[in-house]
């Protein structure tokens, strides 16, 4: 038997966040990011939304890239304080992730963060609040999953929760939120979104529900993504309804180890002056991974079928997979992405000399593999990489080498 978990309802298309008026409570939190949302007037407009349901509303304002684990612990704290019975969170895959960690912990205040990371073990929720996401960007697509990524500073790793109780009850996907993004989020958001789509397609876990939004969101973004991060609107628009399609389908079938290695790739050289951001991790190890994934012949049947939809040429099965690896990488240089971490540099755009010395990542490389291996996201992943495999694996998306084993 399996599951298949949306959010009851699914909000979508132009004048959207008018959907909050509709929301039946007493009070309301909303959780945002740094200040985009205030910025472009989003903040205050689900505020009224929200009051002209007849709600009391407060705000936690302030969550950063990459939320903290402390985050979470003052967002719940202030949860616990205000006692909402509706969770709004806006903005970012940060602000909704950071939420939906603070919402466990405001259901359960003794709950642990290393509980709230036992993978589909969280108790039941929604005893004390319902939730409601509304996405600022297109990649992330927590709006409708049932996973959170926190990371914890302190062992520079970032953690995913995972279950299927902190899916929101409410997603409100409204392109105007999307309209400002920067060239660099919208190619990076919208690599993350495209990795969901194969990751989800070639998972262990993929079924015939699953399959479905996989194929149709890669056809999509393969379509729009360069045209969004190139400013055209309409492309943007459906980018955004895009993203939303691959995240139904990964936070379903879940995802593979592309997103095990960025989870712990990411902040692990923090020390260093910066983060790997999530989805150009992606975007540079995804190529890799499908090489790898591909000497299991059910995967690269798979990987084959990816660029059928995608309208990627080849006369079989090793030609297709070759093709949408290519295609994949020249997606990355149409924006700006690096192809390797040796690449990689502060700003996160090409660099002949990332920010990552070679001793460093050298030096580490042996934690990274064990962690990336430990990591939820492993277990669906079509290839099941040994502890030698994964290191070889992620020097490739060191040094941008090929993978012939």
């Amino acid at each position: 038997m399996q599951r298949f978990t949306l959010p009851r309802d699914l909000y979508h298309g132009e004048g959207a966040m008018e959907a909050l008026k509709t929301l039946k409570g007493k009070k309301a939190i909303v959780c945002v990011g740094g200040g985009s949302m205030k910025r472009g007037g989003f903040l205050q407009k689900a505020i009224d939304y929200l009051k002209e349901a007849g709600m009391e509303v407060d705000t936690f304002e302030g969550i950063e890239p990459d939320p903290s684990v402390e985050t979470v612990m003052k967002g719940a704290q202030k949860m616990l304080e205000f006692e909402p019975d509706w969770i709004v969170a806006m903005g970012g895959g940060s602000p909704i992730d950071a939420a939906k960690a603070m919402w466990i912990k405001y259901e359960y205040p003794e709950i642990t963060f290393e509980e709230m990371c036992k993978v589909f073990g969280i108790p039941e929720l929604r005893k004390k609040a319902h939730f409601c996401a509304i996405t600022s960007t297109s990649g992330t697509a927590t709006e409708v999953t049932a996973f959170s990524i926190i990371t914890d500073y302190s062992k520079g790793i970032k953690y995913p929760i995972a279950d299927f109780e902190i899916t929101p009850d409410v997603a409100i996907v409204d392109p105007a939120l999307v309209e400002g993004l920067p060239k660099k989020q919208v190619a990076h958001t919208g690599m993350d979104a495209m990795t969901h789509a194969i990751e989800a397609y070639v998972s262990t876990a993929n079924c015939e529900y699953t399959d479905a939004l996989a194929l149709h969101s890669m056809k999509l973004i393969n379509q729009v993504l360069v045209d969004s991060y190139n400013g055209d609107m309409n492309a943007r628009a459906k980018m955004h309804d895009a993203q939303c399609l691959a995240g139904q389908a990964f936070s379903n079938a879940l995802l593979g180890i592309v997103h095990s290695m960025a989870h712990k790739t990411g902040a692990i050289f923090a020390d260093y002056g910066a983060h790997i951001i999530h989805g150009s991790a992606n975007a540079m190890y995804l190529p890799k991974v499908i090489a790898f994934n591909a000497k299991d012949p059910v995967a690269k049947k798979r990987y084959g079928v990816c660029a059928d939809y995608m309208g990627i040429p080849g006369a079989n099965d090793d030609e297709k997979v070759a093709n949408l690896i290519a295609r994949l990488r020249e997606m990355n240089d149409l924006m700006n992405i690096p192809h390797c971490i040796q690449h990689y540099g502060k700003d996160s755009y090409p660099t002949e000399v990332g920010f990552v010395p070679e001793e460093v990542f050298l030096e580490r490389l042996p934690e990274i593999a064990k962690n990336a291996i430990a990591d939820a996201c492993t277990g669906s992943n079509p290839r099941q990489p040994s502890q030698e495999e994964m290191e070889k694996l992620l020097k490739c998306c060191y040094y941008d080498l090929d993978v012939d084993f």
